[in-house]
């Protein structure tokens, strides 16, 4: 669960799971759609569950961005735009751009950040 002094990603179905374990030291506690048995719904629950455990959806799914604005935060959305790539590409992405994440979270005013 994300807390003031961390962030906690949900990774959608359109992300590796392997980016758990690659960066469990900046985003400690995130999880996997699969890990929820929600990889494979719609978008709506996946929302609704990352709203209601307080974390950050990050994902390659446009979709999110179009759900931000008609719904507004929480949850926010980290909407990696990446085209195909190695998973490896995008936890460098998130690693890179951590301090922009962590000022997402902690910024009341906006509730998506679009990367790169």
């Amino acid at each position: 669960m994300t807390t003031a002094n961390s962030v906690t990603l949900l990774f959608n179905q359109n992300l590796s799971p392997r980016l758990l374990r690659q960066l469990a030291d900046l985003y400690p506690g995130s999880i996997h759609v699969q890990e929820i048995d929600l990889d494979a719904g719609s978008d709506n629950p996946i929302w609704d569950y990352a709203k209601d455990q307080n974390l950050i959806i990050a994902t390659k799914d446009k979709d999110y961005r179009d759900l931000s604005h008609a719904r507004g935060y929480p949850p926010k959305v980290v909407l990696i735009r990446l085209g195909n790539c190695p998973w490896q590409a995008v936890g460098s992405l998130l690693r890179e751009h951590y301090a922009d994440i962590v000022a997402l979270h902690q910024d009341d005013r906006r509730g998506l950040l679009e990367l790169p």
